[in-house]
């Protein structure tokens, strides 16, 4: 039986539209201590060449659920403005989802691994190990 009272989170993003890692995506992480609590804000971090967030902040004793906000929008703005520097416009370079925000419940002494498979238009998230 563990003893540790705090759950903890990693995550990781993935650019399905490019098969690599999303590299300097915005990573915000909140959490809250019961269902009718307001989340509180406990750092934010971004994604390094790998995808991954190293140095998201501990969860507080307590954390009951967590939500994660990736700024997917500046991620996509700013690849489409690279991909445009040698290739004329063709569409409208924003992103369809601006922001991905992943809430789910979490229980103390467990480890969250939530992995973001991300396009333009689409994502998935689930459950990693």
């Amino acid at each position: 039986m563990s003893t540790d009272t705090t759950a903890s989170v990693s995550t990781h993003i993935l650019d399905t539209s490019i098969g690599r890692p999303a590299v300097s995506v915005a990573v915000s992480l909140a959490a809250r201590g019961g269902a009718g609590a307001e989340y509180v804000t406990l750092g934010a971090s971004a994604t390094d060449a790998d995808g991954r967030c190293k140095d998201l902040p501990a969860l507080p004793e307590g954390t009951t659920h967590v939500r994660l906000v990736c700024d997917t929008g500046t991620y996509f703005s700013k690849k489409q403005a690279e991909a445009q520097q040698d290739a004329p416009r063709v569409r409208d370079s924003g992103a369809f989802f601006p922001e991905v925000a992943i809430a789910f419940a979490v229980v103390p002494g467990e480890h969250y691994h939530v992995p973001l498979l991300l396009n333009p238009f689409g994502y998935s998230v689930y459950r990693g190990s």
